[in-house]
């Protein structure tokens, strides 16, 4: 049997011989110097690329084919054979214009990303996440009662430190209290997955779709709470639904603690004001966030200058080896802060998958495609009807292309539709465990325990916080669609 993966292969060369060394096709050009490509070939075979690529992205679990590496490669091929065209018809500086405003756009989140992945792996480093963990199992709470407080630490947590991090956090603990008790691991996944999804889904640091449309400039950084009730009920109606499942009784635990290593505290605080920072390069200096974002990296990397040149090594035979103040030197774990080692440790397969969807979906944007989309969409159905179903469409393709294509299409639409479809394509990927990131990694952390049919067994509970919360938008936010934004 031919594996997914050659198919994939055989199809782009087919590609590549129909369309890059075809001859150069006709296509009327138009004022502002773009070849409208969608009904030629070079369009068909853009758009079959991105098709492949993104379901070898959906197959990853299955052929463990990491998903940056089918977009990256597609993304190359699709704005390779639109700079032939281009040069063909003598605008080579128009597609390197496009190429150029998209690089940009994925410069600016790139940065920003990496410099909060960075202070969560700082954070991880120095046991913060390990010593809430600790501190929740030692707390002899009943699964029901672990139910509730993991699904309000990931609603609460997700939008400082983003739904995935917080998403895995939490299900540690719960594998940490609960891992022989299958039915309690999986109801808690649910819910840390919908919470998560949840409560990343009203601030800028929450999500990357809700980070898109603040470095847009089309949500103010205060705005976003707009939709914290919204989001909570998204949160709180399946989960009370879900409640009398909950197996009843208190787990065993065990006797370990571990506590955070030096330093943790203060990296907290840098993060804090690291926030603080990018908000006020937005707010007050009009510039990227990313600006104030990799200005706070720079907090981390002098406070890990001093942890660095003030760190002692504790001997092995020392009476104090194992707890000096708040550091757990463990043998090989005894060693200095090191922050390049914590950009290391950044997601660099989830960044680069974010590079080539940003510019696939660039180039689908620049051949025409996307003109297409908003117009059967956001001019037939009208904004309010099209953001509920890109809500529902991002339970099945990730959120993040799905709402940069929304972003490349320029839709006239008032401040209060561009909060709904921050809150539709936030919360919708719970519908799916599929549907988000947190679902995926937790499908994998919680195997066998926390499953695509388990959850889709509670997809109606979830649907119903789907409506109601969009249905609370509406009438609560109702004077913002009086409020007129247009995307720069």
């Amino acid at each position: 049997m031919v594996s997914l993966g050659r198919l994939a292969g055989r199809f782009t060369v087919i590609i590549l011989s129909a369309c890059v060394f075809a001859r150069p096709v006709c296509a009327a050009v138009t004022a502002d110097n773009r070849l409208d490509l969608t009904g030629n070939t070079v369009g068909y075979a853009a758009l079959a690329l991105f098709v492949i690529a993104y379901l070898l992205v959906m197959a990853e679990e299955f052929t463990q084919l990491r998903k940056s590496k089918p977009v990256i490669l597609s993304a190359g091929i699709i704005w390779g054979m639109i700079a032939y065209q281009y040069a063909t018809h003598g605008l080579s500086q128009a597609a390197e214009n496009a190429f150029r405003h998209n690089l940009l756009e994925f410069s600016e989140l790139f940065l920003f990303l990496l410099a909060a992945m960075t202070y969560v792996n700082a954070m991880d480093e120095r046991r913060v996440f390990q010593a809430l963990r600790s501190w929740l199992v030692h707390k002899r709470c009943s699964y029901r009662l672990l139910f509730w407080i993991t699904g309000f630490l990931a609603f609460s947590l997700s939008p400082v430190i983003d739904n995935l991090t917080t998403a895995l956090v939490m299900c540690a603990v719960v594998l940490a209290v609960g891992r022989d008790n299958a039915k309690f691991v999986g109801l808690s996944s649910i819910n840390i997955v919908v919470a998560a999804n949840a409560g990343g889904a009203f601030s800028p640091f929450g999500d990357i779709t809700t980070l898109m449309v603040w470095q847009k400039g089309l949500v103010d950084f205060g705005t976003f709470f707009l939709l914290f009730v919204p989001a909570a009920i998204n949160f709180l109606l399946p989960a009370l639904l879900m409640h009398p499942f909950v197996p009843a009784g208190i787990p065993e635990t065990d006797n370990e603690v571990l506590k955070m290593r030096r330093g943790a505290r203060t990296i907290m605080f840098l993060f804090g004001c690291t926030i603080a920072t990018a908000v006020g390069f937005h707010n007050f200096l009009h510039f990227p966030p990313m600006l104030g974002m990799m200005t706070g990296l720079a907090y981390l990397q002098l406070f890990g200058y001093y942890l660095k040149k003030t760190h002692i090594p504790v001997a092995t035979d020392s009476p104090n080896y194992g707890a000096v103040g708040d550091v757990l030197p463990m043998q090989q774990e005894d060693r200095p802060f090191d922050v390049f080692g914590r950009i290391a440790r950044a997601e660099w397969d989830t960044l680069l998958f974010f590079y080539g969807v940003v510019l696939c979906v660039g180039g689908l944007g620049f051949i025409g495609y996307l003109e297409l989309i908003s117009e059967a969409m956001y001019v037939d159905l009208g904004s309010t009807t099209a953001n509920v179903l890109i809500g529902l469409l991002s339970a099945v393709i990730d959120n993040i292309p799905v709402m940069f294509a929304v972003l490349s299409m320029h839709p006239d639409m008032p401040l209060g539709d561009w909060l709904l479809v921050t809150l539709t394509a936030g919360v919708g990927g719970s519908l799916l465990s599929i549907g988000s990131a947190a679902g995926v990694a937790l499908m994998g952390q919680a195997r066998g325990q926390y499953t695509f049919f388990l959850h889709l067994k509670w997809t109606p509970a979830i649907a119903m916080g789907y409506a109601t919360s969009v249905l609370t938008h509406l009438w609560l936010n109702a004077p913002t669609y009086g409020v007129a934004v247009t995307a720069r």
